[in-house]
């Protein structure tokens, strides 16, 4: 059998796939810049609502301001709320996550309406519902004068958020809204630049978001800690467990070789948020364990801490079941992938990349 070894990056490393004004990510310096700022940055001084506005004006060459955005969702979650009868009967007998995909697809234009804030404020909505259904309880209708955290959380869990909670989850939504060209934002891209409408190429940047290796589903990192249990089982799990070569949750990046900025971020915010009602102090005793045994396991490129990590503590310390998780995750995503959508159809060219044949020849 003649074969050919292929010279092409496996995973398409290193390759530029496309130009961006909406964010960049720097693996060596650990820093994630969203449209000309630092999310650090960002996370200290904007709402979801304002970066929101910032990746849709780069993306469109609109002037959305932050109260903009923050009208038009509120009024998108209404729709999508009026639209659930036609949105949940797909999702039944699905888990949370499949579901949230069923009515993700089912979404369309309306009435000439931006599909942007259709996307953006139907996910919150859904999500919603999903959880609300699983304990057996009516959908909750949503509050379009309150900001998209706060009113996420409300039709969560069914009762009005606490400033608090309402600042730590938009201080996550704000740091994961968008992030270079990871596997769900480049599929976005790559069914947007069939000029596919938004609808479709969100719902295919879901589906990447499902996959356990993307980062969008952190729950593993609390059935870690779980596993673990307490403080005396760190060094003897964590040992063993870097012995039987299994991955540790929450830890390594496929781009960055420093610490993931990210997780900083929203160490700070569990902290503001919780003081000490929380996992953190535990999380953190794992964690410093952790990244001290993967410095002696791979001292040349150890692995340092992700946003999976912290993630997964805030979500869970905000009360919010495990299942909904990546759907969370895609709620903040969302305002990247719209922005990245409309990027593509404006200015992008089909994207059609080769392959590097590696099979037989015929004689």
């Amino acid at each position: 059998m003649n074969m050919q070894i292929s010279k092409t990056p496996i995973g398409l490393d290193g390759i530029s796939a496309a130009e961006t004004v909406l964010s960049h990510v720097d693996g060596e310096r650990g820093e994630l810049i969203i449209a000309g700022e630092r999310v650090g940055d960002l996370a200290g001084k904007s709402s979801f609502e304002g970066v929101t506005a910032r990746l849709w004006n780069a993306a469109m060459g609109t002037s959305l301001n932050e109260a903009n955005v923050r009208s038009r969702l509120g009024a998108a979650r209404e729709r999508a709320f009026a639209r659930l009868p036609e949105l949940l009967p797909a999702t039944r007998g699905m888990s949370i996550v499949d579901g949230f995909r069923a009515a993700v697809a089912g979404l369309r234009a309306e009435n000439g309406l931006e599909h942007e804030a259709t996307i953006v404020g139907a996910l919150p909505v859904i999500a919603g519902a999903l959880l609300q259904r699983a304990k057996g309880e009516d959908p909750i209708a949503p509050d379009p004068t309150l900001g998209h955290a706060a009113d996420t959380l409300s039709m969560l869990r069914g009762r009005k958020a606490e400033p608090r909670e309402i600042t730590a989850l938009d201080t996550y939504f704000v740091t994961v809204c968008d992030h270079g060209m990871n596997a769900s934002t480049f599929t976005t891209r790559v069914v947007a630049s069939t000029q596919a409408d938004l609808f479709a190429a969100v719902t295919a940047g879901y589906c990447a978001l499902t996959g356990p290796l993307h980062g969008g589903a952190p729950e593993p990192v609390l059935e870690m800690l779980d596993a673990i249990g307490s403080t005396e089982r760190i060094k003897p799990w964590v040992d063993s467990a870097l012995a039987r070569g299994e991955r540790l949750m929450g830890f390594g990046h496929r781009v960055y070789r420093v610490r993931d900025p990210r997780a900083d971020l929203l160490k700070r915010a569990i902290g503001r948020f919780a003081g000490g009602g929380t996992e953190l102090p535990f999380a953190g005793e794992v964690e410093a364990y952790i990244r001290d045994a993967l410095r002696r396991k791979n001292p040349d490129r150890p692995l340092d801490t992700n946003v999976e990590f912290f993630t997964a503590i805030l979500l869970d310390a905000l009360k919010i079941p495990r299942q909904a998780f990546t759907p969370i995750f895609a709620v903040a995503r969302a305002a990247g992938w719209t922005a990245h959508g409309r990027e593509q159809q404006r200015g992008g060219r089909l994207i059609r990349p080769s392959s590097a044949y590696i099979g037989p020849m015929p004689k």
